[in-house]
């Protein structure tokens, strides 16, 4: 009885965030397709992402900048490529194989450095686990495309980097104060949707190589 209801508890939840981030893409579709330049691809703003995420590295690291009027607008940039490069890729039909595998690589080199650098202090615990969470996340991910099986991030993936650019963004804004408790408790409702995407990643491995056994065409 209980497994039901988390069940349907997890089936609503998923079905809430999907719809708001049909709507999200219904909007955007609608307010960019017209004047999109197609000589600008989706992936050309993942790969805009990542080099954000390289620059505010070497800018937090090596010369240790924590200069807001430099470092937020071009967080706040990279977090805006993560909200057009899918929308425009399903608006145009301009979805890729290489889309799916960079994007959350690139989503990835935006919120590290900003992450480490706001909570290595009092908050490294909650640093710890999300690091964790997202190389185990990356393992699965590279384990399904070692055997040529290809997801997109699934709406969890989808929220958890919405949270973290949300707060990521509102602790730059207010830095160098230490991140407000409500931040914190946003990035391990984030930490939660890593585990749920991992899960879901888990279950389609599973099911792929469920149905391939099923498959007329396999053999032991």
């Amino acid at each position: 009885m209980a497994t039901l209801i988390y069940k349907e508890f997890f089936n609503d939840l998923k079905s809430s965030l999907e719809e708001v981030n049909e709507k999200k893409d219904q909007f955007l579709s609608l307010l960019i397709k017209p004047y999109w330049p197609r000589s600008i691809t989706p992936n050309h703003l993942t790969y805009a992402r990542a080099a954000i995420g390289i620059f505010l590295f070497i800018l937090l690291f090596n010369f240790k900048n924590t200069n807001g009027f430099l470092i937020i607008p071009f967080f706040f940039l990279g977090a805006l490529t993560d909200l057009l490069d899918g929308s425009i890729a399903r608006s145009l039909n301009m979805e890729t194989k290489l889309g799916e595998i960079i994007d959350p690589i690139a989503d990835r080199v935006l919120i590290f450095p900003v992450a480490v650098y706001s909570l290595i202090g009092e908050n490294k615990w909650l640093l710890f686990f999300l690091l964790i969470a997202e190389i185990l996340n990356s393992l699965i991910s590279l384990l399904a495309q070692g055997k040529k099986i290809f997801f997109g991030s699934n709406i969890f993936g989808k929220t958890k980097m919405f949270l973290q650019s949300v707060v990521f963004a509102a602790i730059l804004l207010f830095w160098p104060k230490s991140p407000n408790a409500f931040f914190i408790y946003l990035l391990w409702i984030s930490m939660v949707c890593i585990l749920i995407s991992i899960m879901v990643k888990i279950f389609q491995i599973k099911l792929y190589h469920a149905n391939k056994k099923n498959s007329p065409d396999y053999y032991i």
